[in-house]
């Protein structure tokens, strides 16, 4: 179908055919009347919305065309529901929202979508920052691209229901509800659907409860490519423990009949079902998509006569409900109202300043962040009183915060029983029983997805991922799903999350690329991400403890990177020397985020660093000091935000500055540090050893591309020897 006008035009002209019968009656079977009704005119306001939305972009002041004409079956899936089943959808889910919101009372659904293609910043989900479907009213979660990216989270969600209520904690969702998650054809062949169904089902197969029902709304093309005929249902019609359920979503009876059903199942059995609604798709993927391109006029015909709204109209007429004439009338009224509102949104304001729109993806409150990590638990003192390594340090803090806030969970590859590849979880799951402490299956996108739902439903979510190269297949639930949330519901809707990630170089014995990695870039990049890097084992109870206390009250995402060649490391400077131990800090202290830690107050020489690479730094500056030139070593500790008051401080204390980065030249993190002196106005000077732009290979090659001590001290002198003390 070429246009809206076009759409419109067939729509009455099919209408007009229509014969109304002699007698009322009800449409039959599960579809009341008043149902009947209800699912009508939201498919109506959804419809109208769409030619209202690529109306307003010829006006120059919309910016969304993705539509769903065509899906609007997917109201009866939202009439099948309840108002309070949390719902992550599609993008074609306009009727479902339409009808969602008719169902809960009190929320114009038509306005909200049309601010949204306007990017108003009055619009009450994103406000502005784009089009999503989400209203914390209407348990709608918002989601941004769909390409089945949110399923796992769907799975995490549906999972938190029953635990929360088994560790006494607040969920945020009803005890029998079902968790809704659509997406389309396209997106159920991706490796992040295929994870968080097989997830799903792992969970269910072992008599978890995992009440997620999966829609997959199948129009048979992803923008032009085709799904193979029947392909869908070979892939997931027979899966147990996951119910299949299959419909016409075009035929509203059968739609609402089939999609009550699953519901059903899902609500009753508390297992996982998977809903199959064969749809079509009108005006294209989206506005630009010129359909002629790739299709046949044969095939658009055989959808034009499947159109949904002609469906429930034909049957809205033959049982007596509605005459032809009062369909065209509902028709035109709900049209009129939309286009009104479509008119009022092109007034709308959008948001005006850069820091507006940046407000919600990081709120920082420190003051009440510290008050929570202060208010955590005294764990009991160690053997004697004896410091501990960073290992140690970690394992306590685990079980102190854990003894602090009962709905906090710690989950990850072998966390439970065997507690971690390193020990670093070893004995929390006796302590703290395996509803609290457990092992999750071999999938980091399905590790993130189940603690963003678990963080989105009301629990504490401590997340492991093994290895930080695992991290890398799953990336996108930090990028696309954890760090989004508040950004596009502007706080409403927050998925506090601590990941706990051991990585970095130098580990002995057992490397490669898989165990040595230095590859920060990704995390970097995510906007409000806090990336803590502690190195020492005093500070890496205190910033855990503010990473959580921060997921805790700020809804705060914070990636926990743990130098594992550090874990057990006792000496500094010689052999039995245990300078590298400390003493278990109370719980009364905290390291607030983006403060770094400055050792020692050398004139001459500042070296910036974090993680290995202060273990390095510390023995180098003692040398250093040996040979004359007083030196002071900055830990960054946070490498987002970054210390960036105290660098300059510390930078301009001595005007020479040595960053040394164990992570790669090129994407590394030296690259943020020279760039954020430089513009705060650092006129000293500035050197930077940083690892080779390469992979880590196997054994003692690793060395060759890793920073070294002797590295470090060739730069710094090189840098002392450039000419004379510069400006501060």
């Amino acid at each position: 179908m070429s246009s809206a006008e076009d759409l419109d035009r067939h729509f009455r002209e099919a209408v007009s055919g229509l014969r109304s019968p002699d007698h009322a009656a009800s449409p039959g079977g599960a579809l009341d009347t008043r149902t009947a009704l209800d699912l009508f005119d939201a498919q109506l306001e959804s419809r109208h919305t769409d030619a209202a939305a690529r109306w307003m972009q010829q006006q120059g002041r919309g910016y969304y065309t993705i539509g769903s004409s065509g899906h609007e079956g997917n109201a009866a899936l939202a009439l099948a529901l309840r108002p309070t089943d949390p719902a992550l959808l599609h993008y074609r889910s306009g009727a479902f929202y339409c009808a969602r919101a008719r169902q809960a009372g009190g929320v114009d659904a038509v306005r909200d979508m049309l601010l949204g293609v306007a990017a108003g910043a009055e619009e009450p989900i994103a406000g502005g920052r784009h089009k999503v479907y989400g209203r914390r009213e209407l348990a709608v979660i918002p989601q941004t691209s769909t390409i089945s990216s949110h399923l796992p989270r769907a799975v995490g969600v549906a999972w938190s229901i029953a635990r929360a209520k088994r560790l006494g904690a607040e969920c945020a969702w009803p005890e029998d509800a079902v968790v809704c998650c659509s997406f389309g054809d396209a997106s159920v062949n991706h490796s992040t659907a295929a994870g968080a169904i097989s997830s799903a089902c792992h969970a269910a197969y072992q008599g978890l409860p995992m009440p997620v029902l999966f829609v997959c709304e199948d129009n048979g093309l992803g923008i032009s490519v085709p799904t193979p005929h029947d392909w869908v249902r070979r892939a997931y019609g027979d899966r147990p423990p996951l119910a299949y359920f299959a419909a016409d979503g075009c035929d509203p009876s059968a739609a609402f009949a089939t999609a009550s059903e699953a519901v059903a199942h899902v609500r009753k059995h508390r297992q996982p079902a998977f809903l199959h609604l064969s749809m079509v798709r009108f005006l294209g993927h989206a506005g630009s998509d010129a359909e002629a391109a790739y299709r046949l006029p044969s095939e658009v015909a055989a959808d034009l006569r499947r159109d949904p709204l002609l469906a429930t109209a034909r049957l809205l007429t033959a049982t007596g409900v509605l005459t032809e004439e009062q369909v065209l009338d509902r028709y035109d009224e709900v049209g009129g109202r939309v286009f009104a509102i479509a008119k009022e949104a092109l007034d709308s304001e959008p948001l005006t300043t850069a820091a507006e729109i940046a407000a919600p993806i990081a709120p920082r409150r420190p003051d009440l962040v510290g008050a929570a990590a202060r208010r955590t638990s005294e764990p009991p003192a160690g053997p004697g009183g004896e410091p501990v390594t960073v290992a140690q340090a970690i394992t306590r803090t685990l079980a102190d915060l854990l003894d602090s806030y009962p709905e906090m969970v710690v989950f990850g590859e072998d966390v439970g029983r065997k507690g971690g590849v390193y020990g670093l979880t070893r004995g929390l799951q006796r302590r703290f029983g395996s509803a609290r402490v457990f092992d999750t299956l071999l999938d980091e996108q399905a590790i993130l997805g189940l603690a963003l739902g678990a963080g989105l439903s009301g629990l504490l979510p401590v997340a492991e991922i093994q290895y930080l190269a695992y991290l890398h297949n799953a990336e996108d639930q930090l990028r696309g799903e954890a760090a989004t949330l508040q950004f596009f519901s502007q706080g409403q809707y927050r998925n506090p999350l601590v990941v706990r990630i051991a990585g970095y170089g130098y580990q002995r014995g057992f490397g490669g690329h898989f165990h040595n990695d230095n590859a920060l870039g990704v995390l970097r990049d995510i906007p409000g991400l806090v990336i803590a890097s502690p190195s020492r084992p005093d500070d890496a109870a205190a910033m855990l403890r503010t990473c959580v206390a921060a997921g805790k009250v700020d809804g705060t995402v914070s990636a926990f990177l743990e130098p594992i060649a550090l874990y057990h490391t006792r000496d500094l400077y010689t052999e039995g020397d245990n300078a590298w131990l400390a003493a278990h800090p109370p719980s009364t202290e905290h390291v607030p985020i983006g403060q770094a830690r400055t050792y020692g107050a050398g004139a001459d020489l500042t070296l910036v660093t974090f993680g290995n690479g202060l273990h390095i730094s510390l023995r180098v500056a003692r040398r250093l000091e040996r040979q004359g030139i007083a030196c002071r070593v900055v830990d960054l500790r946070w490498l987002a935000p970054l210390p960036v008051e105290d660098l300059l401080r510390e930078a301009r204390a001595t005007g020479r500055v040595l960053v040394v980065d164990e992570t790669r030249r090129t994407g590394g993190v030296s690259e943020g540090v020279v760039t954020a002196l430089v513009d705060a106005g650092f006129t000293g000077a500035i050197r930077r050893v940083a690892g080779v732009d390469s992979f880590i290979p196997l054994g003692e090659a690793a060395q060759l591309v890793l920073v070294s001590e002797a590295d470090v001290e060739r730069a710094a002198g090189e840098l002392l020897s450039a000419g004379p003390h510069p400006h501060r």
